[in-house]
């Protein structure tokens, strides 16, 4: 949430409400289930007890076969299944499986806590709350409200009494929610900042306002549902099951294979009849198209968001723009004086900026190829540029040391100069608006809050970086350094988690970027003018492909087609790569009239 505009209670409400992912108990549309489903968190009313294994509670007549499912247990399984089941919306099915095993999902105490929860009886939901404390306490092991390992107690009583405080609030009852601030939460809260951040919340003026700067849906939207799933995480799974557990379990199967898949280019998730394997075949090798539109060297290229344009720069005075369809140019973008280092397409794909050393940042409608504006000259050279996430304002990076970071707003001629002292060689911003980052031309990472401007931290090199990049989700930061090292980086821990080698370095720029689908791959040009392909999880070198002679500067995958990749060098001409089933057909789009138009002598693979 950008600064000033309220108060994100992500810290304060440690995601209760402020995520829309599916609750704990809740049925497919995010609903409260009624109170006969056998969900998790749903007590069947006549259902046996939790885990219940002694012959007094099977049910008569039945069976249940001893020893482990295939190496698991048992009663595990059985659960897990009875909650999936519920969660499809098979009821019936799930209160079979229930009565035929004698396992149930859930105890009367879990069932009474979540309905306690669910229903807003705060009360209720300490007192069991307090009962599981007292449980421990005298070595009790039956079906009550077992908390797990390691579990905050009073942190959940201190969100329980949250909920209760915002709820009073959205009802407009301030008096009682002021004394729950006092007398419930104060107490056992030792942040006085969370404390502020809550009495703040008394000052909003509309049901509206509060909970837009709350970040919190109501009463009767997710909060209680994600109240529950935050609770559920502190209580022992072998009485209350993590939510869409079976869901989870078969997730991290899918993703274990995806992650070992050396060839991955499927962009659908595996399925779960068969072990998932790519052929190497599809995998982008083959050299479809020589693009030769730019009279000089190639020094950058960029995938519009969508995958369906591609935009490429360097020495020449022009930017050129490509139809992914056809490959003909749809836009030139012209007057650029000395050449462009840098581009950036915006989010919605409407913008285009190029970095120039002219020293100008320039905005351009990507769709008309028309300049919307100049933003500002420059002492030095402008090296880069990240776009906020919904195209309203951008960051730009220069050489200038006075003006390295400095943010533009596009609906009016505002300039907010981040007081930075470095020179910025590369810049990039993570998605989710987290975290911008911006190397300088020594040896130092700069890691900046992209709200609040704020340094998070420096990460020294004992090389020169050239270029950075963050993953689609945020999580990992991609560094290409002078000595030909490409380094991966958990841009959160500060931990080096990969080392990517086989490529070379020098005194020029040479980019590397994420790619493939799920963004399995990392890749990088070379100083000798190689492409290389690593697994991203793995960190083996996966392709060698020859490039561009002498130096390959740049590589690029298409976001929407992981078959897909650019590349681009000193030799004045960018590449699209794909596999060879696909090649001659890419080759077949491109109008035969274009200027400079090039076949590779050889056939389409037999």
């Amino acid at each position: 949430m950008p600064a000033g505009e309220g108060v994100d209670l992500t810290s304060i409400l440690e995601s209760n409400g402020t995520t829309g992912s599916q609750a704990n108990g809740a049925d497919s549309a995010g609903q409260r289930t009624g109170a006969g489903g056998v969900t998790n968190g749903r007590h069947k009313d006549g259902a046996v007890a939790n885990g219940s294994s002694n012959g007094e509670k099977r049910l008569s007549g039945q069976n249940r076969p001893d020893g482990s499912y295939h190496g698991h247990n048992r009663e595990e399984v059985t659960r897990l299944l009875i909650q999936a089941l519920s969660d499809m919306g098979y009821q019936s099915a799930a209160e079979s499986v229930s009565r035929d095993s004698g396992f149930s999902l859930e105890s009367p105490t879990v069932a009474a806590f979540r309905s306690a929860v669910l229903s807003g009886s705060w009360g209720d939901a300490e007192q069991l709350l307090q009962g599981a404390s007292a449980s421990e306490a005298d070595g009790e092991d039956g079906n009550g409200l077992v908390l797990a390992s390691g579990s905050d107690r009073t942190a959940m009583r201190l969100w329980l009494r949250q909920q209760k405080f915002l709820e009073l609030l959205e009802s407009r009852e301030t008096s009682r929610a002021l004394a729950v601030l006092r007398a419930e939460i104060t107490p056992i809260c030792n942040d006085q900042t969370k404390i502020s951040l809550l009495s703040g919340l008394v000052m909003c003026s509309s049901t509206a306002d509060l909970r837009m700067k709350a970040d919190w849906d109501g009463a009767e939207g997710n909060s209680r549902q994600l109240l529950l799933s935050e609770l559920s995480k502190c209580i022992s799974p072998s009485v209350m099951l993590p939510e869409n557990r079976l869901a989870t379990l078969l997730q991290q199967v899918k993703q274990s294979q995806v992650d070992t898949c050396m060839y991955h280019t499927a962009p659908l998730s595996p399925s779960l009849y068969a072990d998932h394997m790519c052929d190497r075949r599809n995998f982008p090798t083959e050299v479809a198209l020589e693009l030769p539109e730019l009279a000089g060297e190639v020094w950058q290229i960029q995938f519009s968001p969508d995958g369906k344009r591609l935009a490429a720069c360097g020495s020449p005075d022009q930017v050129i723009i490509w139809s992914t369809d056809t490959f003909s140019v749809v836009q030139t973008l012209d007057h650029h004086d000395g050449g462009v280092g840098n581009i950036a397409w915006s989010p919605d794909g409407t913008m285009l900026v190029t970095c120039s050393q002219d020293k100008y940042a320039r905005l351009w409608n990507a769709n008309a190829g028309t300049l919307i504006k100049k933003l500002r000259r420059f002492d030095e050279p402008v090296s880069g540029c990240v776009w906020a996430s919904d195209s309203r304002s951008l960051v730009i990076g220069t050489l200038d040391r006075s003006q390295s970071l400095c943010t533009f707003t596009l609906n009016d001629d505002e300039v907010q100069n981040w007081g930075k002292k470095h020179r910025v060689q590369d810049l990039c911003g993570s998605r989710n608006g987290r975290y911008l980052v911006a190397v300088d031309d020594q040896h130092t990472i700069h890691v900046y809050n992209a709200v609040t401007k704020e340094l998070e931290y420096d990460m020294e090199l004992k090389a020169r970086p050239t270029s950075v990049s963050i993953s689609h989700d945020s999580k990992h930061l991609l560094v290409n350094k002078r000595d030909g090292e490409a380094q991966l980086i958990d841009i959160a821990t500060r931990e080096p988690l990969k080392k990517f080698l086989g490529h070379t370095g020098g005194d020029f720029v040479i980019r590397s970027a994420f790619g493939g689908a799920n963004e399995s791959f990392v890749i990088s040009g070379s100083e000798d003018g190689n492409i290389l392909i690593w697994h991203k999880n793995i960190g083996a070198c996966v392709e060698r492909l020859s490039g561009h002679i002498p130096r390959t500067n740049a590589v690029a995958w298409n976001p929407s087609d992981a078959c897909m990749l650019a590349s681009c060098g000193d030799d004045e001409h960018v590449k699209i790569w794909t596999n060879k089933a696909r090649a001659w057909e890419i080759r077949a789009r491109r109008p035969r009239s274009s200027n400079g138009w090039r076949i590779p002598e050889e056939g389409p693979a037999s």
